[in-house]
């Protein structure tokens, strides 16, 4: 079978995963049309997302986030709701972030069941994670929650001190209080573990160009992601901006995450509606770009 040279270069580019964003090969990553609001599958359980996540917590900590600080309880539930307006229906919070009363303020002008609510929990116990499963439904006003993730796991070994948390989780989707759940990964060793862990339904993963703020270069983490992808996972991208040190190479960050044929949708946390309708003009136009 005959292979041209464009297709050539791009399936080599997108197995080695590894790009210059100074000399962005724009024209290998160029596809079909996808708009931020786009429905995607995510996951064995095909819960259905758009495309972006609305993320609540770009440097997230302590119970406060750069969206709650800059924002506050309105203006942040504001901007929710801007986005829900405009087709973005997928909201990222945490714990850690604070962000749940946020969003509790934003469901008030909201049909709860229009949008989909992921959260993440630092709950090693059953004890602890019963205790977040009630006080996050309490927080958020609602009766079950869509995604919850263990947060920032960072060892190889956390299913073992993670288990008492899982079980209670698997108890909970099986009742219908949660949809679906998973992890969020901070170094290589904890990913390729929930890559080969089948209690994994959906996994948060670090993913730009550049290697920034990510779990190893690109080239490094992308058969990873593949080998979720290829078990039926479900795969969200987080630091498509490097955590916001790549936000002057936006575009040539959402093409490449826009290509990827492992990453099902992404988050990315806007800070006032500005940002927010820059990112809806800006992925359709870098699915594209050649």
């Amino acid at each position: 079978m005959m292979i041209h040279r464009r297709e050539f270069l791009g399936r080599t580019a997108f197995a080695a995963g590894a790009v210059s964003l100074n000399a962005f090969p724009y024209h290998l990553f160029a596809g079909a049309r996808k708009q931020a609001t786009d429905r995607v599958k995510l996951g064995p359980t095909g819960l259905e997302v758009t495309r972006l996540a609305m993320g609540t917590g770009t440097n997230g900590v302590g119970g406060s986030s750069n969206q709650t600080r800059k924002l506050g309880l309105k203006g942040f539930a504001d901007l929710l709701r801007a986005g829900f307006d405009q087709g973005v229906t997928f909201w990222d919070s945490a714990d850690q972030y604070g962000t749940h009363p946020h969003l509790k303020e934003a469901l008030k002008a909201v049909p709860r069941d229009k949008v989909v609510i992921l959260t993440k929990t630092h709950a090693s116990t059953e004890r602890e994670m019963r205790d977040d499963l009630d006080r996050f439904r309490r927080e958020l006003g609602t009766d079950y929650l869509d995604i919850v993730l263990l947060h920032c796991m960072m060892d190889a070994s956390w299913p073992e001190r993670k288990k008492g948390a899982m079980a209670v989780l698997s108890e909970a989707r099986e009742k219908g209080l949660v949809k679906t759940h998973g992890v969020s990964c901070h170094t290589l060793e904890a990913l390729k573990t929930a890559a080969r862990t089948p209690w994994v339904q959906v996994d948060l993963a670090r993913i730009n160009p550049a290697g920034v703020a990510m779990d190893g270069r690109p080239e490094v983490v992308l058969p990873v992601l593949r080998e979720m992808k290829a078990a039926g996972k479900g795969v969200i991208g987080m630091k498509i901006f490097g955590a916001g040190r790549l936000r002057n190479r936006a575009d040539e960050c959402l093409q490449y995450a826009l290509g990827l044929d492992c990453v099902d949708c992404f988050t990315i946390g806007s800070e006032n509606r500005g940002e927010m309708e820059d990112l809806l003009r800006k992925i359709p136009a870098a699915s594209t770009r050649a």
